[in-house]
């Protein structure tokens, strides 16, 4: 089984070849899997300062819908043929759902930290706020518990 900061290795190395696009797998009420398109960054949690997989989502989607009835998802990163998926529990950091331990007035600076670390850039990061707050966005955590992925090009067989 491939160890957490190994994965996380991995991750990091795939998701950067991809802008850092990841499919998000949820699972709603109905049990059927639901999948987004995602940009998602490596980042602190923080609250718990581990090291997490972060995206963020616009406020009412069917994801966050879906992360509030059940708090783990599935984060699949992909290059070419290489790929890696981290599955984990769940939270949520927004205007609908706030999270224990941090402040409402950090959030802003957490969502420009994930956005960030996801490859973002914008020129304006007053107007990112402010497009952040029209949204509802949300910060969404995953804590990968577990990954899987095929071998690296070095452990591959020719």
């Amino acid at each position: 089984m491939m160890s957490i900061d190994d994965g996380l290795r991995r991750v990091r190395e795939i998701a950067a070849q991809e802008d850092w696009l990841a499919i998000l797998v949820t699972t709603g009420p109905s049990g059927e899997p639901t999948v987004s398109l995602v940009n998602v960054g490596v980042v602190r949690h923080p609250v718990t300062g581990e090291t997490t997989l972060a995206l963020v989502s616009r406020g009412n989607t069917a994801k966050l819908r879906n992360l509030r009835f059940e708090p783990s998802a599935t984060l699949v990163f992909r290059s070419g043929w290489d790929w890696i998926a981290a599955r984990g529990s769940t939270e949520i950091a927004g205007p609908d759902d706030p999270l224990p331990g941090l402040p409402a007035e950090r959030l802003p600076g957490l969502l420009r930290d994930i956005y960030a670390a996801a490859g973002g850039k914008h020129s304006d990061l007053d107007e990112y706020d402010r497009e952040m707050v029209a949204d509802r966005r949300a910060a969404v955590f995953v804590r990968p518990k577990r990954f899987s992925t095929n071998p690296a090009p070095h452990d591959r067989e020719d």
